[in-house]
């Protein structure tokens, strides 16, 4: 296909559409490499709008690593909005590049990376607008191999029809693996077509091709096993693993947006990876082992991220920031570093028994005083025993009677709903402890004038995880437990009116669960969704959960099972699940043990801190934990005059 730039064609359509900056490119820091001098060319996708998708983290690392290679090319391209797919359907326009106007395929890889199972329809539309057939098995050679990533890959079986093939894991030294393959492949003149590049990839252990898998199932609708249908193909795949993350110091020069987007800030991933052992929590089970970025790689990744964009914020980022074994030095450091520039740090939620006032008074030294939050995530003490977060009422109190005695006023705190074994009186148990915060805190700063946020979200099961055998409460006892706490808060005359209250309503979290535990029947519901106008699923305004639900009754009963079969049925230990092919590292053995301990509402360490509890991340990936203290300070330090 060509790969001359559409954006003539384009540019005549942005006066018609919302927000048309988004579709420009430019940004400062993009990269535009010439065609012609690269042999491996990548369009890099965060299937959802240009506001979420160009400060994601992920795909702008890839994007460097990428770029930052002789005879390799990356460029970037987002979901577009329905009232652009609408006109460019009319008049002939494809998925293009936001870096060049490309078409997305002319490219020899489209690189997905996925943080929620809820970008799967922009994927089909994304394909569709490219003119890429939307099932595997109808590309051909001169089609782009489509590549999922990112966190929801760890099941990619929903998408297998749809895509070539997934990587679990890190992505910067999987990326250039792959990209020398396919230059190889090419180099020799495309031997085997689609197919051998396909295997070669696939041989490698660390890339999943879907195609090159066959999946069993019993009369039960249970999987029987998934068997490779192909010689040389490995029985399990691996996901990838990047230790020393000092030497992977991305991105280097952060992409400015052009139009308003989430996170308008410089942001630094401080360490990768988290052993609390919050049962619930994907990201941390599936990212392990920790490995700490030294304070002073950190100290050098800000300096030249801040040259290189003229942000004025800097967030810290990482599954659990205040964890890092130098956050006070760091914090201290780059407040002391920037208190000139006013330049303001931020932290992800604080875990309640990680803050400390001097911590929080450093962070927000330079920048506005917002805040803070905090994630008890289950309303009860028993609860918190269940999910494993060990943190008790008495903590939560203490941690908030600091803050408000040091001059915060608001307080935000997040829960969950839905978790296992969870009761009516656990959600109510939510409405005192806000209570007994905002008591709390105008007994210590003598005012009334203080705010408690309660946030709440429904669970959702996920694979990799203690949970993913659970069974998920249903979007209607989800909405009645929720309806009840709401009314106890309400009701309250005393305390209510300093009590916020935001909460989902159960039903997208069906939708999520259906697609997290899913198998590949479930790809027929996708499809489904997507031929009826299924767009921007994560988003309240655009998803459906009666479109998800009469779809997935047209589709699923010829296969002899129903949404309640993937979402509120309880598996067992025996049951051979559509992820257990894929190896995360965990040991399938230690996620029911704990398991069983949640039931059993057995609390365990964090493993950074004490012996180690065979969870199988690091004797099978051949990794370690990697943290300080290092003993250094935070350089280079500049000295204004």
């Amino acid at each position: 296909m060509s790969a001359e730039s559409v954006f003539p064609q384009l540019e005549a359509l942005l006066p018609h559409v919302q927000k048309p900056i988004q579709y420009v490119g430019g940004e400062l820091n993009s990269t535009v490499k010439p065609w012609e001098s690269c042999d491996v060319r990548w369009a890099l996708m965060y299937p959802d709008a240009y506001e979420v998708g160009l400060p994601n983290q992920g795909v702008m690392i890839l994007y460097e690593v990428l770029n930052e290679r002789a005879g390799v090319l990356a460029e970037r391209t987002y979901s577009v909005w329905p009232d652009l797919e609408e006109l460019m359907r009319e008049h002939g326009v494809p998925q293009f590049t936001v870096d060049s106007h490309r078409p997305v395929k002319a490219f020899d890889v489209l690189g997905l990376s996925f943080s929620t199972e809820l970008g799967y329809t922009n994927m089909l539309t994304a394909l569709d607008l490219s003119g890429i057939p939307l099932e595997a098995k109808d590309r051909t050679a001169d089609d782009p191999i489509v590549l999922a990533g990112g966190h929801a890959a760890f099941n990619p079986e929903p998408i297998a029809d749809f895509i070539d093939c997934a990587v679990i894991g890190d992505g910067e030294q999987a990326v250039l693996q792959i990209t020398d393959i396919i230059r190889d492949w090419k180099a020799e003149g495309r031997p085997g077509g689609r197919e051998e590049l396909l295997f070669r990839l696939a041989r490698t252990g660390g890339v999943y091709v879907p195609g090159f898998y066959d999946v069993e199932y019993l009369p039960d609708g249970r999987i029987g096993r998934v068997v490779p249908n192909k010689s040389g193909v490995p029985w399990r795949v691996s996901k990838h693993t990047v230790m020393d993350l000092d030497e992977w110091p991305y991105p280097k020069q952060p992409l400015v947006p052009l139009a308003e987007t989430v996170h308008e800030r410089m942001s630094v991933e401080i360490f990768r990876g988290c052993t609390r052992g919050c049962r619930f929590c994907q990201a941390g089970m599936i990212t392990r082992p920790v490995r700490e970025r030294s304070i002073t790689g950190i100290g050098e990744m800000v300096d030249k991220g801040l040259k290189a964009t003229g942000f004025e914020e800097v967030g810290l980022l990482s599954l659990s920031s205040a964890d890092h074994s130098e956050i006070g030095d760091i914090a201290k450091g780059l407040a002391d570093r920037y208190e000139e520039d006013k330049i303001g740090l931020s932290l992800p939620s604080t875990r309640v028994d990680a803050f400390n006032v001097d911590l929080a008074n450093e962070l927000t030294r330079n920048g506005r005083r917002s805040g803070l939050t905090f994630a008890p995530e289950g309303g009860s003490e028993r609860m918190r025993k269940v999910i494993n977060k060990m943190v008790s009422e008495e903590d939560l109190i203490r941690t908030v009677a600091t803050a408000y005695g040091n001059g915060w006023r608001q307080v935000k705190l997040y829960f969950m709903c839905g978790l296992p074994t969870e009761t009516d009186e656990d959600v109510l148990q939510i409405g005192d402890m806000a209570v007994n915060v905002i008591a709390k805190g105008r007994e210590v700063s003598g005012s009334n004038d203080i705010r408690c946020t309660v946030s709440i979200g429904g669970f959702v099961p996920k694979p990799h995880t203690p949970f993913q055998w659970a069974p998920q409460l249903s979007a209607e006892e989800t909405d009645a437990r929720l309806e009840k706490l709401r009314d106890k808060i309400r009701g309250d005359k005393k305390y209510g009116r300093s009590i916020g209250f935001r909460y989902h309503d159960g039903k997208p979290g069906i939708v999520e669960g259906l697609l997290s535990r899913g198998d590949r029947r479930v790809g027929a519901v996708i499809r489904a969704v997507y031929d009826d106008g299924g767009r921007f699923d994560g988003w309240r305004e655009h998803f459906s959960y009666d479109r998800w639900m009469e779809c997935a009754g047209k589709t699923l009963p010829e296969f002899g099972v129903d949404v309640d079969w993937y979402t509120t049925r309880e598996r067992t230990y025996e049951e051979v699940l559509p992820w257990d092919h894929l190896d995360s590292g965990l040991d399938k053995d230690w996620l029911w043990e704990d398991w069983q301990d949640a039931l059993d509402e057995t609390e365990v360490e964090d493993c950074r801190w004490t012996p180690c509890f065979d969870c199988g991340v690091c004797p099978q990936m051949d990794t370690a934990i990697q943290i300080g203290p290092t003993g250094k300070k935070l350089l280079p330090l500049t000295v204004k005059k």
